[in-house]
């Protein structure tokens, strides 16, 4: 005669649970054999740029220059040459030669301010847009590099008062 022990499913539960089933890797010994793979990774010239405003500040009459700088940062590949180029802004009629900020109040929008970005901290050599003229060179290191911006306001006839601006784009040519 059989005996049948019947088991109730919380008391089969608790037995899987406090018993868990375990695997294992089977172990061989007849022997091994080995292959290689490659791992690749292709780094292309490249490069990227960011700028931080240029602000003024504020400013009553203009008999005096108002200078002030800002900065931009290149992070280009390793050994990548790269000029940086500044254009002429948004405001119509500007050029690289003659920058313009332009008044931002109703009614004002065609008024302008004169300024100017320089490569150099004396002012003397503009920042354009035009490869091998009047952009700034640089050679990538893999880091970020960062480059100054000098601004100027010149002395110049005052306007009525408002917020002027201009969007300039900088660009990296690599």
């Amino acid at each position: 005669m059989k005996y049948v022990q019947r088991v109730s499913a919380a008391a089969f539960a608790a037995l899987l649970t406090a018993a868990p089933i375990q695997s294992y890797a089977a172990v061989y010994s007849n022997g091994t054999n080995t292959a290689t793979f490659l791992v690749t990774l292709t780094i292309t010239a490249n490069c990227t740029i960011a700028a931080n405003p240029l602000a003024f500040g504020s400013s009553g009459v203009l008999a005096t220059a108002v200078n002030q700088q800002t900065t931009l940062a290149v992070t280009c590949t390793n050994t990548t040459p790269y000029n940086i180029g500044l254009d002429a802004g948004t405001v119509t009629g500007s050029t690289v030669a003659a920058r313009l900020l332009a008044g931002t109040a109703t009614g004002n929008t065609g008024t302008t301010v004169a300024y100017q970005l320089y490569q150099d901290a004396g002012r003397t050599t503009i920042w354009g847009n035009t490869q091998s003229t009047n952009t700034v060179a640089g050679t990538g290191s893999g880091a970020a590099q960062t480059l100054t911006v000098y601004g100027q306001v010149a002395a110049q006839n005052t306007p009525r008062p408002d917020t002027y601006q201009s969007t300039v784009t900088a660009t990296v040519f690599f």
